[in-house]
């Protein structure tokens, strides 16, 4: 029953990270290729060290394994908010069937500060 376990873990884990995989390829524009990469690959990573912790089955394991997972799932979105937001800052331009900008005339280039709406209509 425990191997079945693991080999439930691992698969699920892997086929979210080749989910991420296709689209990081298939995705226009950088924000939505961090936001598929991070999302699934946070969750297939923490799937494969679930399935690990299982195999293993001790104490010290299991909880090197939750401090990874929590880990992951602390730092990679934080990171991945950071590079779009450089991304947005510097110019790389949204894909041309983007809907709305929620930033576009917030950020000053010249100071790199962002506004806000109450800022702006004062």
């Amino acid at each position: 029953m425990i191997d079945i376990i693991i080999g439930f873990l691992a698969t699920i884990g892997v086929m979210f990270i080749f989910l991420a995989a296709v689209g990081f390829i298939r995705m226009p524009d950088t924000y939505l290729r961090m936001c598929v990469t991070t999302k699934a690959s946070t969750l297939g990573s923490g799937l494969i060290l679930l399935s690990a912790a299982v195999f293993f089955g001790e104490n010290g394991v299991i909880s090197r394994v939750i401090a990874i997972i929590l880990f992951l799932f602390l730092t990679v979105p934080v990171g991945a908010h950071l590079i779009a937001r450089v991304s947005y800052f510097i110019g790389v331009q949204l894909w041309k069937g983007t809907i709305m900008d929620e930033l576009k005339g917030k950020y000053d280039k010249q100071s790199h500060e962002l506004h806000s709406e109450r800022e702006l209509k004062k």
